[in-house]
């Protein structure tokens, strides 16, 4: 078993405090740790046992600080099983997380707009998730001291929470969109059949991400979010062919939105 203690310590040996959020920050959105009060940065090189971010635009470490008067640590950088990675590995910051004893997920994603109501550069409040990937973090022996053998997955996302985000956003004159977010392997881009049939079962976006950090989250038991950029038009929504370069471009087009909406996120946690 991955030894998330030993991850543990080496991280408290190096901070003052213990964060009361996570952010796990997608492709192009790892600038938001430039408005952290405090910072201290860990690489994830430097943490034995932690895997390592190969995707452009992904940089590899934690960032500790604060933000909007909240105590946060943000990864640069998640990991994608198109890497190679396991599916235990993809799961890894969320365990690690729990050692931690952080019981509160902000998730954020790049993603890919099934949709036809939506457009390149929107940020969409997730809902729900489909599994594309038909890989599950949960797979082989379950380890209780993390959470049950079968989590339930009914509300795999923190519906109070986002209740609470909406209104925030309400009191600014703002709204947010909401939609279900499937999971794709990657890292080919979905062929327009493809999106047709995720379309039908449902989908509102696609990505190659978030849903495994999801599940494991779910498992222990912690509260999410889950923000998700519209960089592109799915396959066969549009004619255009897709380009990573245009999703960090998209990315970098609604900073201060982006940032806006994860600040009032974090305005409405309720930290125990």
């Amino acid at each position: 078993m991955i030894d998330y203690e030993a991850m543990a310590k080496t991280i408290e040996e190096r901070i003052s405090s213990r964060p009361d959020v996570a952010l796990i920050l997608g492709s192009g959105l790892g600038y938001l740790t430039g408005e952290f009060q405090n910072p201290v940065s860990i690489d994830y090189s430097s943490i034995p046992g932690f895997p390592q971010a190969t995707v452009e635009g992904h940089s590899g470490r934690f960032v500790f600080g604060e933000f909007h008067g909240v105590s946060v640590t943000a990864m640069e950088g998640r990991f994608h099983y198109y890497e190679g990675h396991s599916i235990k590995d993809v799961a890894a910051p969320i365990y690690l997380f729990r050692e931690l004893g952080i019981k509160h997920l902000l998730i954020t994603n790049a993603s890919g707009g099934i949709n036809r109501t939506y457009s390149p550069g929107d940020i969409i409040a997730v809902t729900d998730i489909v599994n594309f990937g038909f890989r599950n973090p949960l797979i082989g022996r379950n380890n209780d001291l993390y959470g049950v053998r079968f989590p339930d997955m009914s509300r795999a996302i923190d519906c109070a929470w986002l209740k609470r985000l909406k209104a925030k956003l309400a009191d600014d004159g703002k709204s947010i969109e909401e939609g279900t977010y499937c999971w794709a392997l990657g890292p080919s881009y979905e062929t327009p059949s493809e999106i047709r049939a995720f379309e039908f079962f449902g989908a509102d976006m696609v990505g190659m991400s978030t849903v495994p950090e999801v599940i494991a989250a779910n498992h222990c038991g912690m509260s999410v979010l889950v923000l998700s950029c519209i960089t592109n038009m799915a396959s066969g929504i549009l004619k255009e062919k897709l380009m990573h370069e245009d999703v960090v471009k998209t990315a970098n087009r609604i900073k201060p939105r982006f940032s806006y909406i994860v600040g009032k996120a974090l305005e409405t946690l309720e930290v125990e």
